[in-house]
């Protein structure tokens, strides 16, 4: 899941207050908000091994300690770990910010790809925010309406409109997901991040077991 680890503590508590009113009011499920899970399905049908699920969260706890040290209360930075590979989104004010939030995190143990994808520029509108909270639990929906994918086998990130897509899946899990997202009113831009299965894989059930891999763009 994603963690979001605010400069401005006060100001993004009231944020990410706000971000959970407008998720839930959306009536989507499951519905990820910070280390919460509304929905009881999630763990059960992860495609990562539990212990990997478990060094995800590790990586994202520890990726906020030391954003927090590299770049103290300069911007905003969002970290999402999925099956090891991490996903920074946010805002940073400086090319050199950008560089050492990265920096910071790739030596963080078991972390094997870092995608940084991090803005540079003054930090969003509480507005922008929330619109991108809905985006994320529109997306989320889409997929669960859908009957030929599996909803729960995806990460949806959304920052200033941008989706990025996660997870462990065939390509033509890809293609639908990225499909999906598209038709979703507020979405700009739709950013492949999957690690990609064989059908065969998937078929044996052994989607969980294969190594961390290069993601997808």
């Amino acid at each position: 899941m994603t963690r979001r680890f605010p400069m401005a503590t006060l100001r993004r508590g009231f944020a990410l207050a706000s971000l959970a009113a407008l998720i839930l009011v959306s009536g989507c499920a499951p519905v990820v908000i910070g280390a919460a899970v509304v929905g009881g399905a999630m763990v059960a049908t992860d495609r990562r091994t539990s212990g990997t699920q478990v060094e995800d969260e590790t990586i994202e706890m520890k990726a906020g300690s030391r954003i927090r040290e590299a770049v103290g209360d300069r911007g905003h930075v969002n970290v999402t770990s999925y099956n090891r590979t991490v996903l920074l989104t946010g805002e940073v004010p400086t090319e050199a910010d950008k560089a050492k939030v990265e920096a910071a995190v790739r030596p963080i143990e078991n972390v094997k790809n870092v995608m940084n994808e991090l803005a540079v520029h003054p930090t969003v509108s509480l507005g922008e925010m929330s619109n991108d909270a809905v985006i994320t639990s529109k997306v989320k929906a889409s997929f669960v309406d859908a009957p030929d994918i599996f909803a729960n086998s995806y990460k949806v990130v959304t920052e200033h409109g941008v989706v990025y897509l996660m997870g462990r899946v065939t390509e033509r899990e890809a293609n639908r997901a990225v499909e999906l997202a598209r038709g979703v009113t507020g979405v700009r831009k739709v950013v492949k991040a999957f690690e990609l299965i064989s059908e065969d894989e998937l078929a044996h059930g052994q989607a969980s077991a294969a190594p961390a891999s290069a993601p997808a763009r």
